[in-house]
């Protein structure tokens, strides 16, 4: 497996390991038919797409049976990382671009991700119920909660409640607005060493 994911996640099953490992080869082979990851990110794939994406299993354990909707997943992010590390957790990996979700289902197909569905569509244009909606976002968290509220269903799985995680980078003070003093925030550079992460954060509003 990757150093990098083998120094934060020891002791992974072996099909877990696999799936992680290959993940670079398939993403290149991808992105040089359709670009979805910048070259300079290539370089740094394992810290800035993977292990970011990672960062949300140091925070949360999806139970067995649950749902997430993760909304505008580009190439697969957070949604494929997670999948591999929660087999027993169904991921739907949502983008409004057709040629993302055409590499996220090539992606899946070859790992046999029995448990990620990709869906073309607009967030706005979603209305199935999730346990959580994820995402990594550009898109300003006041306005990722008005899209995605919705797609919160009322049935409780999780010890942690239902709700929304994104993952964000630098001074998000602002964009919290309202839910400033409902959201809990994790610095991912607690759980990561590398300098990538430390502007990076964990936000979690609870449903």
């Amino acid at each position: 497996m990757n150093e990098i994911i083998a120094k934060y996640f020891p002791g992974l099953p072996a099909v877990q390991s696999d799936r992680l490992s290959r993940l670079l080869g398939i993403y290149r082979i991808w992105n040089s038919r359709i670009n979805v990851i910048s070259r300079k990110d290539m370089d740094d794939f394992y810290i800035h797409h993977v292990l970011h994406s990672l960062s949300i299993a140091k925070a949360f354990q999806f139970c067995e049976g649950s749902e997430v909707l993760d909304v505008g997943t580009g190439g697969g992010f957070p949604g494929i990382p997670l999948a591999i590390i929660f087999p027993a957790t169904r991921f739907y990996l949502l983008d409004s671009i057709g040629k993302k979700i055409k590499v996220v289902t090539a992606v899946s197909s070859e790992l046999e991700l029995r448990n990620v569905t990709p869906l073309l569509k607009r967030a706005e244009e979603e209305n199935g119920r999730y346990d959580f909606v994820i995402s990594r976002a550009v898109t300003n968290f006041s306005d990722l909660v008005r899209m995605t509220s919705k797609n919160i269903g009322k049935e409780n799985r999780n010890s942690s409640g239902n709700g929304i995680i994104c993952l964000k980078g630098g001074d998000i003070t602002d964009e919290l607005g309202r839910y400033r003093d409902r959201v809990k925030i994790w610095n991912i550079c607690d759980f990561f060493s590398e300098p990538f992460f430390e502007t990076k954060k964990i936000v979690y509003l609870r449903f």
